[in-house]
């Protein structure tokens, strides 16, 4: 039974850092589109 509860908070830990990442990464995302200084439409 201990394992199977140290599993579940391993997978939710996990999980949990999984969503930060990938908010962080779409943050990210939308900073370097707000300051690009070529607009996406006129690249060539």
């Amino acid at each position: 039974m201990k394992k199977l509860l140290l599993l579940a908070l391993v997978a939710a830990g996990g999980f949990l850092v999984y969503r930060q990442v990938q908010a962080d990464k779409a943050e990210q995302d939308l900073w370097t589109e707000a300051t690009d200084p070529v607009p996406a439409g006129n690249k060539n």
